[in-house]
């Protein structure tokens, strides 16, 4: 299983070596990229989602991004993660170079408990690369047939297994996530959040006062979706609570998203006409 590891390090850092490798890199002072997961409940035997996100991506952006999900194999399996709407720039039909190696790319290892994740392209134009905050992929899996009620898997983001490059020996510590443009590489620090999958019901135990009112305020405005999404970047500084944690959780009864940040910001727009 060594093996595969490595191909998975040579694969990530191959499709970065289109954005963040190709020079040495130079660290971006006060600039970090907040990588998260959601948290979710589901039955054993029945599928979920866990959301990834990005938040406080710097201008100019993220050229590429690279990581790892480790999670607790005997609860849970990945099925499958697929990209989300902020990979959605219009760099698919315009890369030349996704035909060879593809600008979203996973790999699972369920026998191992791990998955790994890269987004990546190798068009100088910023415009096509990720900005601002968003989900950057879906987790999707299934809970394992016996598991039982109150289990709990952790979704942990952390960096992918590889050698710094072929010759090192040195393992990677470090999520890769930034750019290189004009002849300038430059790594964002970044900070993590992990998820989890928990076994159980997953209605909300707390009751809902308003739906989408994530700040308790009252009202459901734009505010909410934005405390959402802080919520997920930073949640040890902008965690919700109990309760706007019930009120935002309006998609359905699975745990705060991005997805429920969305929903509500389509009611504040006026596209929909209720949660």
């Amino acid at each position: 299983m060594k093996t595969k590891k490595i191909v998975i390090g040579t694969m990530a850092a191959a499709m970065l070596s289109l954005s963040v490798c190709s020079l040495i890199p130079a660290a971006a002072a006060g600039e970090t990229v907040q990588i998260s997961a959601g948290n979710v409940k589901a039955e054993a035997g029945e599928t979920f989602e866990v959301e990834v996100t990005l938040a406080d991506i710097p201008d100019p952006g993220v050229r590429g991004c690279s990581f790892s999900i480790e999670f607790d194999k005997s609860i849970i399996t990945i099925d499958d993660i697929v990209a989300g709407e902020l990979t959605k720039t219009g760099v698919d039909s315009s890369d030349p170079s996704a035909s060879v190696l593809p600008i979203f790319n996973v790999s699972k290892e369920n026998d191992e408990g791990f998955a790994s994740v890269m987004w990546s392209t190798a068009i100088d134009d910023s415009t096509y690369w990720l900005k601002g905050e968003g989900v950057l992929c879906t987790i999707k899996g299934t809970v394992a047939t016996g598991a039982k009620d109150g289990a709990k898997s952790n979704i942990d983001i952390v960096p992918v297994k590889r050698m710094t490059n072929t010759e090192s020996g040195v393992a990677n510590d470090v999520i890769d996530c930034g750019y290189i443009k004009d002849d300038v590489s430059v790594s964002y620090e970044v900070k993590t959040t992990s998820g989890s999958v928990t076994v159980g019901s997953g209605t909300p135990s707390t009751s809902v006062t308003l739906k989408g009112d994530a700040n308790c305020d009252g009202d459901v405005t734009m505010a909410d979706a934005a405390a959402i999404f802080q919520s997920i970047g930073n949640p040890d500084k902008y965690g919700l609570s109990e309760t706007g944690a019930a009120n935002a959780d309006v998609v359905s009864p699975v745990g705060v998203t991005a997805a429920d940040a969305v929903e509500i910001q389509k009611l504040t727009a006026g596209i929909i006409d209720k949660l």
